[in-house]
């Protein structure tokens, strides 16, 4: 019993600060503005796209499916 709970004395801290680390590492990172105006149009673009693609195919996909 007494290594389970060295184990988990000792686990759980260092699981908490890694996440502590990881989450205050990927918020400085979102701060950043890194992207330019026309990679911020081209993302917009693809993702436009995307989504007209993704209609697309949920059509396709609806007709397949009433016809079985």
């Amino acid at each position: 019993m007494l290594p389970v709970i060295v184990f988990v004395a000792v686990a759980v801290p260092l699981l908490l600060a890694g996440f502590v680390v990881t989450r205050r590492r990927s918020a400085a990172e979102e701060g950043l503005d890194t992207e330019t105006d026309a990679e911020r149009r081209r993302t917009e673009q693809e993702f436009e796209a995307a989504e007209r693609y993704q209609e697309q195919w949920r059509e396709e996909h609806k007709r397949d499916l009433d016809h079985l």
